[in-house]
């Protein structure tokens, strides 16, 4: 879902315009057929998963496309999360761009008029036939933002859930088997509080911390509480036994000492660099930091398993891929989302670290991926996917993230941080005339 690495880079290719290989041109292509530039934003690190497929699908756009030029901008989530409604109401709108799904993010740009409908080139090109109807959940959004039906709006060409990573090494050394149950999971933290190691990394200025927060309320959750917190199907006690107990929880676990108490103001990345280091053998997070281990561990082994004891975990497609309703080369993004749909490409993601969504199964040959890949499915065919906290409305991605600050400072009670996290969410359904 994240990476924060920040940087520019601009790849380019030039030949002629009849080697296109009989892609169809969309309607809305401008009428010049001289030099045209693609202008593709995305937030993924070039050795993540992601970035190393969507880097071959460039290349195999430039392949198909000469005189056009890709001129790709990597930004950091939060850039494109704070300021892609102005940017996207403004003539500096990219062509394509990745952006998070849900309500509060592409539903919101939706409902504003800032998306392009792509439905019909989802149904030209089959889009729809090649994803799921769980990871189609936030592709549509309605007239009022909110995702599962609707029009298409965005193209996701990956999944991701949250897991639990470890340190192979350092369980082994402190005497800690694998937990299977949330009772072996939290006598795991016990034993490494008393060996004086702090157990998890935790990020508290940005999603981590919610991530956990989230976690323990699915452990008290059923689907209909799924349902009527993120799709609004329903009421949601903010003081029933779900957030009750994910609040209490989380204040307790940082009195125990299973999370740093000043974890408040560590950012993803550091925390992600804190595993990388062995300070720390649990990092509780998505599957987007599965190529990053892969690549950056080297001094310990490591695995990762699926929170224990829960029936549902946070998780859903990847980010989607959408269209600026100001985009100036529609036709162009619509081809290079179609090549990232490509089984090669699928493969590629699949291989290095990534949950395709239309690979060939037979082709992912890395074993680590395989477990990433077989964990997902697991929650993918037991309806275990739960979404992310953050979705439900605009904005609310801050208000959890100091909520969750506040229960890790101990400046506010976890009674006090559940009226706090209510209040927006009310209004937001006041908002939309439920």
């Amino acid at each position: 879902m994240f990476n924060l690495r920040v940087g520019v880079a601009t790849v380019a290719a030039l030949a002629a315009l009849a080697a296109c290989g009989g892609t169809e041109q969309a309607a809305d292509k401008p009428a010049a057929d001289g030099p045209r530039v693609l202008k593709l934003w995305h937030y993924e690190g070039a050795d993540s998963a992601m970035g190393k497929a969507w880097a071959e699908a460039v290349k195999q756009f430039e392949a198909t496309h000469p005189n056009v030029t890709v001129k790709f901008e990597e930004k950091a989530f939060e850039q494109i999360r704070q300021s892609a409604g102005m940017i996207l109401n403004s003539d500096e709108a990219p062509d394509v761009m990745e952006y998070n799904k849900g309500n509060a993010t592409a539903g919101l740009l939706s409902k504003q008029g800032l998306l392009t409908d792509l439905t019909p080139e989802v149904t030209k090109r089959g889009w729809d036939k090649l994803l799921s109807p769980s990871i189609q959940t936030t592709a549509r959004y309605d007239e009022r933002g909110v995702m599962g039906a609707g029009k298409w709006y965005g193209v996701p060409n990956y999944a991701e859930y949250v897991m639990v990573y470890y340190n192979k090494d350092a369980f082994k050394k402190a005497g800690v088997e694998v937990p299977t149950t949330y009772e072996e999971f939290t006598a795991a933290l016990d034993t490494f509080v008393k060996a004086g190691t702090t157990p998890i990394a935790v990020g508290g200025a940005e999603y981590p911390a919610q991530q956990i927060f989230y976690q323990l309320a699915l452990s008290k959750a059923q689907r209909s509480w799924v349902d009527a917190f993120q799709l609004y199907k329903g009421k949601v006690d903010f003081k029933g036994p779900e957030f009750r107990y994910a609040a209490d929880t989380f204040a307790d676990w940082v009195k125990k000492g299973y999370v740093e108490a000043d974890s408040a103001a560590i950012k993803a990345e550091d925390m992600g660099v804190s595993f990388i280091g062995g300070k720390y053998p649990i990092l509780v997070s998505g599957s987007w930091w599965y190529g990053r281990f892969v690549s950056d561990v080297k001094d310990f082994e490591w695995g990762s398993f699926l929170w224990p004891g829960n029936t549902m975990s946070a998780g859903s497609s990847g980010n989607v891929w959408v269209v600026p309703e100001n985009a100036k080369n529609k036709d162009l993004a619509y081809d290079f989302i179609d090549i990232t749909m490509k089984k090669d490409i699928q493969n590629l993601l699949g291989n290095s670290g990534g949950i395709p969504v239309a690979a060939d199964t037979a082709a992912i040959t890395d074993e680590k991926s395989k477990e990433l890949i077989e964990n997902f499915n697991r929650l993918s065919a037991s309806d275990g996917l739960a979404f992310y906290p953050d979705w439900p409305a605009p904005g609310y991605y801050d208000v959890l993230v100091a909520g969750v600050q506040n229960l890790i400072n101990g400046t506010k009670t976890p009674d006090a941080v559940l009226d706090e996290i209510a209040a927006p969410y009310a209004e937001n359904l006041a908002d939309i005339g439920n």
